[in-house]
C-alpha cells in the first residue's frame, strides 16, 4: 500500500496563514504563501487588489494606476477574517467576527447581502469554477451556491476546522484545523476518506492545486507542507516505485 510523503517547503519564519494557487499556465502553475502579519489578507484578481484585515475595512486597489486612492468597502465593526473575489470580481465575500458572512456589489461598493452563521468564519474558498463557496466555521464545513447565497450541505468535522478546499471536479474535499491534521472527505456525503498528520501546529490554510493532483497546507510550525491527492502515483517530485509506494523525493 503506497504511503502519503509530503514534500516540506520551509523559508517562513512565522506562521503561515494563506495560500493561493495561480492558474494553470504555459509554464506551469504557481503556489503564493503568506505568514502571519501586518500586511492583512491579500487578493489579486488580475488588476486589482483586494485587502481586508482587523482595521474593520476591506480596500480595493487599482493596480494599473499605482497613485489613485483605494476604493473602501465599510460596515464591518469587528476584525474581518476572509474576503475574497467572486469568479466574475463584480462581488467580494467576506466574514468576520460577527458570526455573518456577506456579500458586496464592486460597482456600488455596497452590502447587498449578509447570512447569519451560528459561528464566526474561519475561511471562505471558492470552489475552481467559482459556483460554490465553501465557508467553514468551528467545527462545520458548509458548501454555498454563490449566485445564490443559499447553503447547499453542511459537514461536521472532528476538530475545529481553520480551512477547507474543494476538489476541481467536485468530488471530494480536504480540511485542517486545531489538531494538526488534513482530512479528505467525499463531496457526496461528508464521509471521511483520509487522514494524515505531519504538521507540528495547527493547520490554518489548506488549498488544491489547479489540476487537482496535490493539495498544500500551511501551518502554526511555519511550514508549507504539499500533499499529493492519489497516494503512489508519479507526479512532480513523487516517484512510484515498487509496485506504487512512493518515494520521498526532495523537499524544497
Amino acid at each position: 500500500m503506497a504511503r502519503q510523503i509530503p514534500l516540506t517547503c520551509s523559508g517562513h519564519t512565522r506562521p503561515v496563514v494563506h495560500l493561493s494557487f495561480s492558474d494553470i499556465t504555459p509554464h506551469g502553475y504557481f503556489l503564493i504563501s503568506a505568514c502571519k502579519g501586518k500586511c492583512g489578507m491579500p487578493f489579486l484578481n488580475g488588476h486589482q487588489l483586494l485587502t481586508a484585515s482587523n482595521e474593520k475595512l476591506m480596500r480595493i486597489f487599482d493596480l494599473q494606476n499605482e497613485n489613485a486612492e483605494p476604493d473602501l468597502l465599510k460596515g464591518y465593526t469587528v476584525n474581518i477574517r476572509a474576503a475574497l473575489w467572486s469568479k466574475d470580481s463584480k462581488f467580494v465575500f467576506s466574514g468576520g467576527e460577527d458570526k455573518a458572512m456577506r456579500l458586496w456589489d464592486t460597482r456600488t461598493m455596497s452590502e447587498v447581502k449578509k447570512v447569519d452563521l451560528p459561528n464566526s468564519v474561519s475561511s471562505m474558498v471558492l470552489s475552481k469554477d467559482g459556483s460554490v463557496l465553501v465557508v467553514s466555521y468551528a467545527k462545520t464545513i458548509s458548501f454555498w451556491d454563490t449566485e445564490r447565497m443559499e447553503n447547499m450541505k453542511s459537514f461536521e468535522a472532528p476538530t475545529d476546522i481553520f480551512s477547507a478546499s474543494l476538489h476541481p471536479t467536485k468530488s471530494c474535499f480536504v480540511a485542517g484545523g486545531d489538531d494538526f491534521k488534513l482530512y479528505k472527505f467525499d463531496y457526496t456525503d461528508g464521509k471521511e476518506l483520509e487522514s494524515y498528520k505531519g504538521h507540528f501546529g495547527p493547520v490554518h490554510c489548506v488549498r488544491y492545486s489547479p489540476d487537482g493532483e496535490l493539495y498544500a497546507s500551511g501551518s502554526e510550525d511555519g511550514t508549507l507542507r504539499l500533499w499529493q491527492h492519489t497516494v503512489g502515483k508519479t507526479y512532480g517530485l513523487w516517484r512510484a516505485v515498487n509496485n506504487g509506494i512512493t518515494s520521498e523525493g526532495t523537499n524544497s
